[in-house]
């Protein structure tokens, strides 16, 4: 397969896995608790990211490099972007604990154009007016995705996957600020930011009696959790990761941006879901409203007379990951 395929079929993966997330966390949570879901996420992904920082080339004697270690800047960005990457975790989860996987999956694509607005650190100045037209059809599918129980109050877990994707874009902008101009390694940063999730959730899961639940949990629940936890975290950070350093931004952010588009397919195909008319109407429009918001931000960005040199603004991110 020629590398420039090879990378596309990586960035696509990541799509598909993130864009599973959402029913695996809502089956999962349907058999344990939501903070126990999370914890036991947390303990996977840290031990995982603990394996592949063991299996690093130690270094020779005499060397001050030490590749296992945590540097300064990394512990910080690490514990601050734990705790908000926790935060983020605990409003999707429990909010695609109380709604559909398929609308989970749309509704966080908000994230797409609701980090421009909040990342100010971003070069180009102020976004065009367009980019706000695309803004408000995101909200438009965002209403519609919510009016699917009629002219009831919105489901609960809507509202709390709403709130995950406004702290999510607070999530991402902080990391561009706290990486720029930084020597941040991503397997460590990873590595402290699960360490510090785990740390969060485990007092919760000792005094709730959790452990013991997990501890005589059936296969199945076990494979939702081994999936979200290597597969849709430690996997699709890294692989993301490689993949973007391989490809142009557009592209990575094409391919990652059919991430909701999995999310309603396997809502769908595999939880049984079914979108009505005002449901698929809001689909169609958030997937347009994101990938129209999306191309707007990046050619504003990049645009030479729009936006002056820079050297030592890091370069932009190819995309917003937003998967439970």
């Amino acid at each position: 397969m020629p590398p420039a395929r090879r990378t596309d079929a990586v960035l696509l993966l990541v799509a598909i896995v993130w864009g599973s997330s959402y029913l695996a966390a809502k089956s999962a949570t349907s058999a344990h608790p939501v903070l126990i879901v999370l914890f036991a996420r947390y303990a996977i992904s840290v031990l995982a990211c603990l394996a592949l920082v063991a299996a690093r080339p130690r270094p020779r004697p005499g060397s001050r490099h030490r590749p296992w270690r945590l540097n300064r800047n990394e512990a910080r960005a690490g514990t601050l972007l734990g705790l908000t990457q926790a935060a983020v975790l605990v409003l999707e989860t429990y909010g695609v604990a109380h709604t559909s996987a398929a609308n989970a999956g749309l509704i966080i694509s908000l994230t797409v154009v609701l980090t421009p607005l909040l990342d100010r650190s971003a070069p180009g100045g102020r976004l065009p007016p367009r980019f706000f037209a695309a803004a408000g059809v995101c909200v438009l599918a965002v209403g519609l995705l919510m009016g699917t129980t009629g002219l009831q109050a919105p489901r609960s877990g809507d509202l709390l996957m709403l709130a995950a994707a406004v702290v999510r874009a607070a999530h991402v902008a902080l990391v561009g600020r706290l990486s720029a101009g930084r020597d941040l390694r991503p397997l460590q940063l990873t590595t402290c930011q699960t360490a510090i999730g785990t740390a969060l959730f485990l007092p919760y899961a000792c005094a709730s009696g959790g452990l013991a639940d997990l501890a005589h949990a059936p296969v199945g629940d076990w494979l939702q959790l081994v999936h979200l936890a290597l597969f849709c975290s430690v996997f699709a950070f890294l692989a993301q990761t490689w993949a973007v350093q391989r490809t142009s931004a557009s592209r990575a952010s094409l391919l990652l941006g059919t991430e909701p588009v999995w999310a309603v397919t396997i809502g769908m195909v595999v939880g049984g879901e079914r979108l009505g008319v005002l449901t698929a109407t809001g689909a169609a429009l958030m997937v347009a409203g994101t990938y129209w918001g999306q191309s707007i931000e990046r050619s504003h960005r990049t645009d030479p007379k729009e936006v002056a040199p820079c050297p030592t603004s890091p370069p932009p991110p190819a995309t917003t990951p937003t998967s439970v």
